[in-house]
């Protein structure tokens, strides 16, 4: 049956969020208890899996000792809350991105998500070419990371299709800002279609996705994960509503500043974060904040909500 189906395999189905990486106040070290309990604020958001090491977690700029201990105290930290974990091994250089799928594949991961390679702009035979040679590697299920805005270049529908023909290669992440190529990749796939961008979830979604890889779950896990379950299950109406509920959030916070700028500084003033990023990104000046807060203010009137701080945390945090 095919993976996109909702009555197929579930690894890749729900909500699945692009996990910040936490680190210190002066952003030389990972912060490795908060990594493990923004891991437990998951779980108890009831989102279907975590992603490590995306673009979101900072990947970038994370040493090789770093990667590996973000990769197995995330692993391990997932395993204890039965959560999916997968893993970003994507690289610009084929040989580094086989050496960290193996990697991923050894500390327990579920799957990897491989990025275009960016930068060296490859053709959409280098493209096949290299996705093949990582899913070639080890038998560690791949997720695609088509997102055009950040690599220079797009995964077109031909190569999808190719490349859906690998055992390995089983789902993509959709970040492409628009539906046709993800309802392109439906009708000319079996691959599990995954929303990139928090703001089309639901629609695309409605054309046969199912899931996201969500930044805004790092704050809302659990309506997140509500939305998805339900559009999985075909309750529309309830899916528009949290989609509503949640469209400030999503479209305000990543117009702000480059992800993970906005969503590290509402998680400081949630007190769940330092909000320290890494150079070559900066904080952002009082704008970024100001906008921050007033997008957040809902969060911070739900003190019963296990994956929203009571108020007290967020003012001693602020």
């Amino acid at each position: 049956m095919a993976p996109n189906s909702p009555d197929g395999p579930a690894l890749f189905h729900g909500a699945f969020t692009a996990l910040i990486t936490p680190f210190t106040e002066d952003g030389s070290a990972v912060d490795f208890d908060r990594l493990e309990a923004n891991i437990e604020d998951q779980a108890r958001g009831e989102v279907s899996g975590i992603v490590l090491c995306g673009t979101t977690g900072e990947s970038p700029t994370l040493s090789d000792p770093e990667f590996r201990a973000v990769v197995d105290r995330g692993v391990a930290a997932g395993r204890k809350h039965n959560l999916t974990v997968i893993v970003g091994t994507g690289s610009n250089c084929t040989a580094k991105a086989v050496a960290a799928h193996r990697l991923a594949r050894e500390a327990g991961a579920d799957a990897s998500l491989q990025v275009n390679p960016y930068y060296n702009k490859p053709s959409p035979e280098g493209l096949c070419r290299h996705f093949e040679t990582v899913a070639d590697a080890c038998d560690l299920p791949i997720m695609l990371y088509n997102i055009p805005g950040r690599t220079g270049v797009t995964l077109n529908a031909a190569s999808i299709e190719r490349l859906g023909r690998h055992p390995n290669i089983q789902a993509i992440k959709d970040a492409t800002g628009g539906l046709e190529l993800a309802d392109e990749t439906r009708r000319r796939t079996d691959l599990a279609i995954l929303s990139g961008d928090d703001p089309l979830t639901l629609p695309l979604m409605s054309i046969g996705g199912v899931g996201v890889v969500s930044v805004i779950s790092n704050l809302v896990p659990d309506r997140v994960a509500a939305l998805c379950r339900a559009a999985l299950r075909g309750e529309w109406t309830e899916a528009r509503a949290i989609h509503d509920e949640l469209l400030p959030l999503a479209r305000g916070l990543l117009s702000l500043d480059t992800n993970p700028v906005p969503v590290k500084t509402a998680m400081r003033l949630l007190g769940r974060d330092t909000g320290a990023v890494r150079l070559p990104l900066c904080e952002g000046g009082p704008h970024v904040e100001e906008g921050v807060r007033n997008l957040i203010a809902p969060l911070r009137q739900a003190p019963g909500d296990p994956a929203r701080p009571a108020p007290e945390r967020v003012t001693s945090s602020a």
